[in-house]
């Protein structure tokens, strides 16, 4: 049997597209993993402008594995999907398939799995009318709220959202605690038609803003479960600081400063309820309310929670606030094999 062949795709210019080495590249471990694995792994750098080069040779190609998020480099991933389509069409095994990034790759995933397991109190404004009727009736009850356009990356196009307490919320005049989650954002106070000023591109070319209660046990942390397929295969945890609130005492401006990103096996102990329930519970429900196959999973994607409220009898443990297939990285090293195996796995079948 000839040697499988896979590219390992990425975004960058043409000089980078005619030097690019897999050895120097941030995928050097996978690129390692995967010839262990006896495949032949090969760079694909990608942008627009080089779309007719990179489609000859993904369609030369048995696999390709996508490492691009939305909105990198300044430039949309409307061109490239066109183009993974086209690539999938001709045969070749395309992760994470554009289809499978509609289905669950956008913020609105976490209003359609709203009743799932890991599920909060999440709406969807599908435009700034809808978002100026129900707002401010939610954020007088006095809960604070995190707002999240529906596709972005490293926080861009999150906000948490408060009210004062002592003004009327339905005024268009009335003040906000508004503080964006990009690095480096500090609390600002604006008003409402100021905030809805704000949220104008969210809305965009069809695009909308899912709407998630803030979860106070942001301090302790969060969780990401790394999964190959469905199967968790590790776990990252990290002290975040977007969206955290500033020390007693302090001005708004103040909040710790993250800490670095630890990396666990899918062994560690005190998380192994999160992972069965994902796995048991979770995932085939998802499966079921977007029509997905397990088969349709990315190759290696994860899911962010947050620990749920404290005490709380008919609330979950955790809180779903992310799900990333666009570009994961980086990522435990125990994720290596099982992604390997996993793809040879594919391949072999679609050989047969």
């Amino acid at each position: 049997m000839d040697e499988l062949r896979v590219a390992l795709l990425w975004s960058g210019d043409s000089e980078e597209r005619r030097t690019a080495t897999l050895e120097t590249s941030r995928l050097a471990g996978v690129a390692v993993a995967l010839r262990d694995a006896g495949l032949d792994v090969r760079p694909a750098v990608y942008n627009d402008d080089l779309r007719d080069e990179v489609f000859d040779q993904l369609v030369d190609v048995e696999a390709v594995l996508v490492w691009v998020n939305p909105g990198e480099r300044g430039r949309d991933r409307d061109q490239l999907d066109v183009m993974l389509r086209d690539v999938a069409g001709a045969g070749v095994l395309v992760s994470a398939h554009p289809e499978t990034i509609r289905k669950i790759g956008t913020k609105e995933i976490l209003y359609r799995t709203r009743n799932h397991g890991f599920g909060s109190d999440t709406r969807l404004y599908a435009d700034q009318e809808q978002m100026r009727r129900e707002l401010p009736r939610l954020l007088a009850e006095g809960q604070a709220r995190v707002l999240k356009q529906s596709r972005g990356n490293g926080g861009n196009g999150v906000w948490k959202v408060e009210g004062f307490g002592d003004e009327e919320l339905g005024d268009p005049a009335a003040r906000l605690r508004v503080r964006h989650a990009a690095r480096g954002a500090v609390e600002q106070v604006l008003t409402f038609d100021e905030l809805m000023a704000l949220m104008i591109p969210a809305f965009l070319d069809g695009g909308s803003v899912v709407d998630q209660v803030y979860q106070p046990r942001l301090v302790e942390g969060m969780i990401r479960c790394y999964l190959v397929g469905d199967q968790v295969v590790g776990f990252g945890e990290q002290l975040v600081n977007a969206l955290y609130p500033a020390p007693e005492g302090a001005s708004p401006e103040e909040a710790p400063l993250p800490g670095p990103r630890l990396y666990y096996p899918p062994t560690r102990a005190d998380l192994q309820g999160l992972k069965e329930s994902l796995e048991t519970v979770w995932l085939p429900q998802l499966c079921g309310s977007e029509s997905l196959d397990v088969d349709e999973f990315p190759l290696l994607w994860d899911a962010d929670f947050l620990r749920g409220p404290e005490f709380a009898e008919d609330q979950p443990d955790y809180v779903l606030c992310e799900i990333n297939v666009s570009s994961v990285f980086p990522f435990p090293e125990e994720a290596l094999q099982p992604l390997a195996d996993e793809l040879v796995r594919k391949l072999t079948i679609r050989r047969l």
